[in-house]
């Protein structure tokens, strides 16, 4: 796959901001601009967004995440590989305020998330889904991703209570946004469905749609293919392309190889907590290092 940072100029934006991209996948310029309409869109690509700067989190004696550095570049679908225990989940939990990083940081456009709790990330721009599917059951699908839209909302609870003009036109535009949202991940005509009885695939992506509410700079994928077959794949990688091309920067954690080389600009692997490699996918696909992480090394060089 081409990388993008070699071949986009460097004030080249990055649409919400692509119109081609968009439509070439079936996407309705007006859904995506009503999904966020108070975006900024039109960005640079290549600079940095996320800085994460000697990541390490201890568990009591056990080091799950070690020293970890690395960068997101803006306009990126950054891939975040390693076997199990690498190390993936611990760093998304440390970058998301789930767990307390023992010691290093991580900036969000040159802010850090040190000491904020998890709805002051998702507040400064970084959103994330998760492994386990984590929607309301008993709610509708549009509920599910008005929720999301309410990190968003000014509205005090008095305001709130009270019904003021404020809170009412915040209310209206949560429905007209989830909506839009729901019809840009694919599941508008399941709207009214409670989020429970969806198709599993659809849950994946009632769960994307939910996090998109929140208007992040970065979103975070947590294997968002689990569970899903190779039509279901497909589909999803082009969700993804669909995203970046909006605008978003993504990061995305994922087991199946083929999705990962298949739709990321470029790949960070870990094995044992440690970062091993930084590179292209192409590169990555040819690195001893990684080979040796995910097929174990060959008899002859073991000491």
């Amino acid at each position: 796959m081409t990388d993008a940072r070699n071949t986009a100029p460097e004030q080249e934006p990055v649409l919400g901001a692509n119109e081609d991209e968009l439509e070439a996948a079936g996407v309705d310029l007006t859904v995506a601009e009503a999904a966020a309409p108070d975006r900024e869109i039109a960005v640079e690509v290549g600079e940095n967004i996320v800085e994460v700067r000697n990541l390490t989190v201890k568990f009591g004696g056990l080091t799950a995440l070690d020293d970890v550095t690395f960068d997101i570049k803006r306009g990126e679908i950054l891939g975040l590989i390693g076997p199990n225990g690498a190390g993936k989940t611990t760093c998304f939990n440390a970058m998301t305020g789930v767990y307390k990083p023992t010691s290093g940081d991580v900036l969000l456009e040159g802010a850090t998330i040190k000491g904020r709790k998890q709805h002051q990330i998702t507040r400064m721009g970084l959103s994330r889904t998760f492994q386990n599917i984590r929607l309301f059951g008993e709610m509708t699908a549009l509920e599910n991703v008005v929720v999301g839209l309410d990190a968003r909302h000014r509205t005090s609870v008095p305001g709130a209570l009270l019904r003021l003009p404020r809170h009412q036109r915040e209310e209206k535009s949560s429905i007209d946004r989830g909506m839009a949202l729901l019809e840009f991940v694919g599941i508008a005509d399941h709207a009214g469905s409670l989020s429970r009885s969806l198709p599993y695939g659809y849950q994946r992506r009632l769960e994307i749609a939910r996090a998109l509410a929140t208007d992040p700079k970065v979103l975070c994928l947590d294997e968002p293919a689990a569970g899903f077959n190779p039509a279901e794949k497909e589909e999803l990688m082009e969700l993804i392309r669909t995203i970046r091309a909006d605008g978003y920067t993504v990061l995305l954690i994922e087991h199946d190889m083929k999705l990962v080389m298949g739709v990321t600009d470029r790949i960070v692997v870990l094995e044992f907590g440690r970062k091993i490699a930084d590179a292209s996918p192409e590169e990555i696909r040819n690195d001893p290092k990684v080979i040796a992480a995910y097929l174990g090394e060959p008899e002859d060089d073991v000491a």
